[in-house]
């Protein structure tokens, strides 16, 4: 599984853990940006780069994408078909999030997470596998047809 990842000023130094954390647990990680530090850069423009990028492999690539309150960049990445991202900010709703509507990309919310509370959510959002009921299906296809 290929993950990418992008943030603006907010969620810059989580995502900078998280992607030296992501390379220590051997994932194929690409950082899409912020590459440093700008107090004046957007949520939009890294939210859509790791869009597009997980839409060039949407059956085997996830993302992950960290601004401020998560909320902004989650809209941005569900602008997009085939991509279901999920503002992930509790364990049990991550879980639920990954298995019953199958996200490909996951929110966090920067200036609400600490590193080991965010790593908990990208490790379940990473391990949990969608299950294959047909209802669930059904409501995806439905979701992806919208």
């Amino acid at each position: 599984m290929r993950i990418f990842i992008a943030s603006d000023h907010r969620g810059f130094e989580l995502k900078d853990k998280l992607v030296d954390y992501l390379h220590e647990k051997e994932y194929r990680v690409e950082d899409l940006g912020a590459y440093e530090y700008d107090a004046k850069d957007d949520y939009p423009d890294f939210a859509q780069k790791v869009a597009t990028a997980v839409l060039q492999d949407v059956e085997s690539s996830r993302g992950i994408v960290t601004c401020g309150s998560g909320v902004g960049a989650c809209i941005v990445v569900n602008r997009h078909k085939k991509l279901r991202c999920g503002l992930g900010f509790n364990q049990d709703q991550v879980k639920h999030a990954r298995e019953a509507d199958n996200i490909n990309v996951l929110s966090l919310p920067a200036d609400y997470l600490d590193f080991d509370e965010a790593v908990t959510l990208v490790n379940i959002f990473l391990e949990t596998r969608g299950l294959n009921e047909e209802k669930y299906l059904r409501r995806i296809k439905k979701t992806d047809e919208v």
